[in-house]
């Protein structure tokens, strides 16, 4: 299989170790360079230790453009534009960012949604890839949205774990806040709320219903859950067949017919999925791990599909389950 000279820029936080953990086994991929400024000279794995005896890298400051096939954007939000406006790669080069600056599809990015993108990813150069919460919300509410089921408001919780949060300390995310606590942020306003709404529309023009969404910070390193519900008329059974028919070409998307649980997606790709009916309501449930399938492991998915490789390669991950 031919390497593909791929390039990590930001790659000392959680979301860069873990393309790191992803990518240095990856079939396809040679890594030519690991970018930081703050980590500058040292081993990769003196940074993340979880990588010793795998790769030998040490990162660096210096950015190369010339040759680079792929390159992976682990940026602060808000960096990314400037960084590409003075680092220009080739437009041969797929460029695949995991800041929120252009997912709204502006200069040239596709979103990057696997589910519902595709086919543009294909062709693409320049994807954005999904946030984590937009991840979860999106892939337990979209058959609904395309089959016009929704039409009053949308009640969306979630719960996320520290890692959400990056690398960087904070108050809220110290062991001794998050252990034995629950709390709430960014009420009805969190980011991902625009590129959700933006693929709501894709998939159904006339949508125009609000959502309010409620993201709590759970007291768990990694996973989120998402829990959404509307008022459903419709058959239980009928519900299960369209969204197993909108998935069926998903291969890390799964709709199951029992109770589900967070740690069944932590450490994988996947969106595992559960629906039930009560009191006239559709309740969807999603899990996923917020720095796989939220962040790293998506990541690689549009890697693979940029370049025409098996949209699994690398990623068949087995769930920590317990």
């Amino acid at each position: 299989m031919k390497k593909i000279k791929t390039a990590i820029i930001g790659a000392a936080g959680y979301t860069g170790g873990e393309l790191l953990r992803l990518l240095v086994y990856h079939p396809a991929c040679e890594l030519v360079y690991v970018h930081s400024n703050s980590q500058k000279g040292k081993k990769v794995t003196e940074v993340h230790p979880d990588l010793i005896g795998d790769t030998e890298l040490v990162f660096t400051d210096k950015v190369e453009t010339e040759g680079i096939e792929a390159v992976f954007l682990g940026l602060p939000h808000g960096e990314t534009k400037g960084f590409l406006e003075n680092h220009p790669f080739s437009p041969n080069t797929v460029i695949i960012d995991l800041s929120t600056d252009f997912r709204n599809e502006s200069n040239g990015f596709v979103y990057g949604l696997p589910e519902v993108n595709k086919a543009k990813i294909k062709t693409a150069k320049k994807i954005a890839n999904p946030g984590c919460f937009a991840t979860g919300i999106q892939l337990a509410l979209a058959p609904a949205i395309a089959k016009g089921w929704v039409k009053d408001t949308i009640q969306v919780s979630g719960i996320t774990g520290s890692t959400g949060a990056g690398k960087k300390l904070a108050e809220t995310s110290h062991f001794s806040y998050r252990t034995g606590n629950m709390s709430v942020y960014k009420l009805f306003t969190h980011q991902h709320l625009k590129e959700i709404k933006q693929t709501f529309g894709q998939l159904n023009p006339v949508f125009k219903q609000e959502l309010l969404f409620v993201p709590y910070r759970g007291n768990f390193s990694r996973g989120i859950w998402i829990t959404a519900y509307f008022p459903f008329e419709g058959d239980l059974d009928d519900a299960i067949k369209v969204y197993e028919d909108f998935y069926q070409d998903a291969p890390f998307t799964h709709v199951s017919d029992q109770d589900i649980d967070m740690k069944q997606a932590v450490n994988t790709n996947k969106c595992i999925i559960h629906l039930q009916k009560e009191n006239g309501q559709l309740v969807i449930y999603s899990a996923i791990d917020n720095l796989l399938k939220g962040a790293s492991g998506q990541a690689v998915q549009n890697f693979n599909i940029a370049f025409g490789l098996e949209e699994t390669t690398g990623l068949n991950l087995k769930s920590i389950a317990f």
